[in-house]
């Protein structure tokens, strides 16, 4: 199982916009286990996505489908826009 964190720094006043745009997108995928974050303490306009995919091949599938399908495409319009850096960060979960 991994878990997949997707963490953005905001532009100033835009963490609760990108932060909704990210679970509307996430939700109408269903996606399995996701959340999203924003933060509280350290960094300001913080947002962080995260989620769980069962191997290597399961996340290399979505990241595919995110790039290929207009349904996503159409909810994440103008993203970018709201945002200036990111990093992700993949995670195994040890059991």
């Amino acid at each position: 199982m991994l878990i997949v964190r997707n963490t953005f720094s905001a532009k100033p006043g835009m963490a609760g916009k990108l932060a909704a745009q990210i679970k509307e997108m996430a939700t109408a995928l269903e996606m399995p286990n996701h959340r999203v974050m924003t933060d509280l303490t350290g960094d300001f306009n913080t947002v962080v996505f995260e989620f769980e995919a069962e191997n290597l091949a399961e996340f290399e599938a979505r990241f595919k489908q995110y790039g290929s399908d207009p349904k996503i495409r159409e909810k994440m319009t103008g993203y970018t826009d709201l945002w200036v850096s990111g990093t992700r960060q993949l995670f195994q979960v040890v059991k």
